[in-house]
C-alpha cells in the first residue's frame, strides 16, 4: 500500500496549521496550485476543516493534524522523537 498523491495533499494541508486547535486558521487561495484547492476542499467534505478553502480545524480535524504531525515528526527525527526505555544500572 501506498499513499495517493491526493491523500499526501492533504496531509501537506494539515501540516499548515500552525497549532492543531480551532484558533488558528489557513486560508487556500485562488492562486494555489489546483492540487492544494481540490484537497482543502476533500478535507471539508470530510469535515476535517470548517471552510472549502481552509479556514479552522474542527475536532476531528484536530485529531488528525495530530497524527500527521506526529508521524511526521517521527519520520524525521527518528530514534530521537521517541521515548527510550530506561536502563537498570
Amino acid at each position: 500500500m501506498s499513499l495517493s498523491q491526493e491523500i499526501v495533499d492533504e496531509i501537506n494541508i494539515l501540516m499548515q496549521f500552525r497549532s492543531v486547535t480551532t484558533l488558528d486558521g489557513i486560508k487556500v487561495h485562488s492562486t494555489a496550485p489546483q492540487s492544494t484547492r481540490e484537497a482543502a476542499k476533500r478535507l471539508y467534505a470530510k469535515g476535517l476543516i470548517t471552510q472549502a478553502d481552509g479556514g479552522y480545524l474542527t475536532f476531528a480535524g484536530i485529531e488528525t493534524a495530530e497524527h500527521a504531525q506526529l508521524l511526521y515528526n517521527m519520520l524525521t527525527l527518528g530514534d530521537a522523537g521517541r521515548s527510550q526505555p530506561e536502563t537498570a544500572n
